[in-house]
């Protein structure tokens, strides 16, 4: 079961790393001047990073969240990342992003990894 457990946490690290990217991607991809692709693609991940660092990160965040205000944070983040990955390339990724992390989310909460 630890072996499961570990593998979970990955996940989540890999699915912060997700959002990152499709953060960094859209805006890489945006319909725009190169100007406009350049501050988006490197400013959209940088305020995740932000949001992520003030609220969320696990053993670091200056003002960590809990409870309902946690799932709203996961919610917008994940969330977030999940439609601008949609926006950068298609429904099927942002889907199976989406998906896999409602997965973990479950599983953080069973095994009490929150």
């Amino acid at each position: 079961m630890t072996i499961f457990k570990g593998a979970n946490l990955l996940l989540m690290f890999l699915l912060e790393l997700g959002v990152l990217f499709a953060a960094g991607l859209w805006g890489f991809t945006l319909q725009a001047g190169w100007l406009v692709r350049i501050v988006a693609g490197l400013g959209a991940p940088g305020v995740f990073i932000a949001v992520w660092a003030l609220f969320g990160a696990a053993n670091g965040a200056k003002i960590p969240l809990t409870g309902l205000a946690r799932l709203v944070l996961e919610l917008v983040w994940f969330g977030g990342g999940a439609v601008l990955l949609y926006l950068a390339t298609s429904a099927a990724p942002a889907a199976v992003f989406f998906g896999l992390w409602v997965l973990n989310g479950i599983l953080r909460l069973v095994w009490k990894q929150v």
